[in-house]
This record gives C-alpha cells, structure tokens and sequence, in this order.
C-alpha cells in the first residue's frame, strides 16, 4: 500500500469535513461527518490498539475544529474499538479481504451492512453526546437518522466510484 497516497486522502477527506460538510446545515438536522470514511477504510493488517490511537488522533482533530469538547474523540474510539469484531462477523473469509475495506473487497452487501453500523453507532454518540439531556431524544434520533443517511450515501457513493 501507498502510505503517502492514503494519508494525503486522509487529510483531504478532513480538509473537505471542516471546510465544507461542517458549514452545511440543513433544516438543522442533517450534519454529515464524512471523516469517518477515513476510519472505515483504515487496512486491516493494523493492530487493535493502532487503530484505537489512529482513532483518537482523528476524533481530536475533529474536536479540535469543531469546539466540541471530545465528542468526535469518544465516538471515534468507540467505533475503532468494535471495528475488528464487526469485520469479523460480517465477513466470514477473510482470506478474501486484501489488505484495505472496499467495495471491491468486500462487496456491496457487506460494505453496506458494515458502514450502516459503524456510522449509526458514531453518529449516535455523536449527537447523544452533544445533547447530554435525554428530554430531547426525539430529535437526537431524527438528527441521527437524516445524518446517517446523507453520510452512508456519501461513502458508499465514493466508493462505487473508486472501485468501479
């Protein structure tokens, strides 16, 4: 794998999160976090505890443009944590995995079921998180619900267009 290309994707992705996706606002209730892709694309060959740093790295970054406190920090280390465990209950070979999570990979079913997951969970977090009342669950769920889906289209889009 190509380090130096991964990682100028990587802070491309970030670059177009804080200058782009976190001044959309739509109805209030539609925040895409594109920057998790770069959390769901790491290569598998990472040990655990890598991925948990990486994660912390991103999420910080994260917080730190966002002011938000260690939100994206938590939900990041929350997702990395479960990563391995989800990848191994949804692929049952992982022989046929090469060494980066992609459409190609994985195919389309088990991509979608994959980033589905990780991106409900983190997006989740996320909003709980920034919430911190339970008073307003109702739209903490619809703000997950409409962000999710606007962020999955988003990767899987990319990814069909990556991996044709």
């Amino acid at each position: 794998m190509d380090w130096t290309k991964q990682i100028g994707r990587y802070i491309l992705v970030m670059i177009l999160q804080v200058l782009l996706f976190d001044q959309l606002q739509l109805l209030g209730v539609c925040h895409p976090y594109i920057y998790v892709l770069c959390l769901l694309m790491m290569p598998i060959t990472l040990s655990h505890s890598a991925d948990m740093i990486i994660g912390a790295v991103v999420g910080l970054i994260m917080d730190i443009f966002c002011n938000s406190m260690g939100i994206h920090t938590a939900a990041c280390i929350f997702i990395m944590f479960i990563r391995p465990y989800l990848i191994g209950a949804i692929v049952n070979d992982k022989d046929r995995l090469n060494e980066q999570i992609s459409l190609r990979s994985l195919g389309m079913e088990a991509l979608l079921r994959y980033v589905v997951i990780l991106v409900v969970i983190h997006h989740l977090i996320v909003f709980l998180l920034a919430a911190w009342n339970w008073a307003h669950i109702g739209f903490v769920l619809v703000e997950t619900l409409v962000s999710s889906l606007v962020t999955i289209s988003i990767i899987i889009g990319y990814n069909s267009l990556r991996y044709r």
